[in-house]
């Protein structure tokens, strides 16, 4: 079964690979590539022996799997593209809350971003200082959701394509080894 755990291997590293060069393409809302990111960073994958075959795993920041889905708003369903190639709502969606405010005015400071005429106000809940230019971002990606990229849905069904034709040589390749082996 090495040719076919070679092949699992192979085939698993042009997934990552692929998706990395697709999340690497995507830009974020600011216009930079998200490619060299924690999350970039963190996509890899595994092949593993179990007692019926072989198991190929694919891992990476939970936050990958919001971005390649999408998250629907409570106003707009999002949909996303998945890897057999069909549209599909996003399994994940913002319903009373949307993304937390502190977050999103760290983001803002980090971006460098100074909103003119909102101001900054107390939160009458935790008496923290917010900014009003978070608040308005984060009641609309609440409402309208965050949009698909697709970056893993897309390299793993071209990748899933090409794996049932080629598995079948791979196999084909170990049979005939075990054969002359062990007959001789």
């Amino acid at each position: 079964m090495d040719n076919v755990k070679r092949y699992l291997d192979q085939f698993a590293k042009e997934v990552v690979r692929d998706a990395k060069k697709e999340l690497r393409n995507s830009k974020d809302s600011m216009g930079k590539s998200r490619g060299d990111t924690a999350l970039g960073n963190s996509i890899r994958s595994e092949v593993v022996r179990t007692s019926t075959g072989f198991d190929t795993k694919f891992y990476m920041q939970d936050y990958g799997t919001y971005l390649d889905q999408g998250v629907s708003g409570n106003k707009n369903q999002v949909s996303y593209t998945d890897y057999k190639g069909k549209k599909r709502i996003s399994d994940f969606k913002y319903t009373t809350k949307g993304p937390p405010i502190d977050i999103l005015s760290k983001w803002i400071k980090k971006k460098g971003i100074k909103p003119k005429g909102l101001g900054r106000g107390r939160s009458k809940t935790t008496g923290q200082y917010i900014s009003g230019f978070a608040y308005l971002i984060s009641r609309k990606i609440k409402r309208d959701g965050i949009r698909s990229i697709g970056f893993f849905q897309q390299p793993l069904g071209v990748g899933l394509k090409k794996l049932n034709k080629d598995l079948l040589k791979e196999l084909a390749l170990d049979i005939k080894t075990y054969l002359t082996t062990y007959t001789k």
